[in-house]
């Protein structure tokens, strides 16, 4: 499956809450998200970045793969950090991003069974990043007017041949 690209309108769709218990295609989705992410490569995917309105993410942070169900922020810390974000919907580009350096994240695993994640750092800015996929935002959509202008241009002036990728992204 290949990752969307901005501007593609399904990135901006919501998706819809998942029932473990009942969704019998979880697990294939699971395992084709998993190859388009390591395919990309990445190191998190959201459903809705194949065109999926599903709320399930799938990361791998060099410990083995991780799925997750309906994530939700529950909370967050007022401590952010700034750091260079990059996104397998606008390859190329790296945007700064200012996220909370620790979060709280509930969600379930594939099989229905509840999770609480206490992450700090990138585990904590890879699942916020992903859960913004989730309610259709990205990472143009957290960044400063004149940043995202310049991202946009950036990105266009990749697909458009007339600049190269940035090696952060």
């Amino acid at each position: 499956m290949d990752v969307l690209k901005h501007p593609n309108p399904a990135l901006r769709q919501p998706a819809d809450p998942v029932d473990p218990e009942s969704d019998t295609d979880l697990a294939t989705l699971v395992k084709r998200m998993a190859q388009a992410m390591y395919d990309a490569p990445g190191i998190g995917l959201a459903a809705t970045q194949l065109g999926i309105q599903k709320r399930v993410v799938v990361f791998d942070l060099e410990e083995g793969l991780q799925a997750l169900c309906n994530p939700v922020i529950t909370v967050a810390s007022d401590e952010t950090a700034v750091d260079d974000e990059g996104c397998l919907s606008l390859p190329g580009i790296s945007v700064p991003i200012a996220r909370s350096v620790r979060v709280v994240c509930e969600a379930q695993t594939i099989d229905g069974e509840p999770l609480s994640i206490q992450a700090q750092d990138l585990l904590a800015r890879l699942l916020q990043h992903e859960i913004d996929h989730l309610d259709g935002k990205l990472i143009i959509d957290r960044a400063s007017p004149e940043e995202r202008r310049e991202a946009i241009r950036r990105y266009n002036d990749i697909l458009e041949g007339r600049a190269q990728p940035d090696e952060a992204s």
